[in-house]
Parts: structure tokens; sequence; C-alpha cells
């Protein structure tokens, strides 16, 4: 079995910063993608940033020169950190794993509100 579980959501003024962690543990043998995916009140999961197990990152245009992803390969855990935080940002995080033979695992997210 696999956990994925995320941490370090919370309240943050507009203009703020916070720092997501999500690390996975279990029978893992590696891990290739990870991800961080948002969903806001009302609307579909969306896909906020990738990391691959060698390095390269992608993101998308909304978080882009704010948001930057790591991971720490020996630890299996996967980082978010956010900068200049908008009210628009607020949503439920949520980490992504994809686990050869092709398995994508989800944690439960972490919530983040921007509001002053």
């Amino acid at each position: 079995q696999v956990q994925v579980v995320e941490s370090g959501g919370g309240l943050v003024q507009p203009g703020g910063s916070l720092r997501l962690s999500c690390a996975a543990s279990g029978s893992i043998f590696r891990i290739n993608d990870m991800s961080w995916y948002r969903q806001a009140p009302g609307k579909e999961r969306e896909l906020v940033a990738t990391i691959t197990s060698r390095g390269p990152t992608s993101y998308a245009d909304y978080v882009k020169g704010r948001f930057t992803i790591s991971r720490d390969t020996a630890k299996n855990t996967v980082y978010l950190q956010m900068n200049s935080l908008k009210p628009e940002d607020t949503a439920v995080y949520y980490c992504n794993c994809h686990i050869p033979p092709g398995i994508h695992y989800w944690g439960k997210g972490t919530q983040v509100t921007v509001s002053s």
C-alpha cells in the first residue's frame, strides 16, 4: 500500500507565501512524476505543477513565476513553494504521485485560503 499525505496549508494574506509538502510512503520502489493539483469550490480539479523523476518541471500559466515545485527523491517528498499568493489561489491542494506501472496515488488535500 502507498500513502500520500499533504501538509502546510493554511490562511495567508494576499501577497503572502506558503510552502506545501507531500510525502509518499509504503511499498514504493520508484516514483515517476509528482504533481500538485488544486480544486476551488464549484470548480474542477486543475493541474498546478509537475516535476519529473529527472527534475524537469512544468507549471500552469496562472502560477508561473509565483510557484516553485521541487522534490527530494530520497525522501519521496515533493514541495510547492507559493509566493505572491492571490485570493484566486484559494483551493484545496492535492498531491499526485505516479508510481510504476502507471498507478496514480492521491492525497486527501490541504486547504489554502488567501484572504485579508
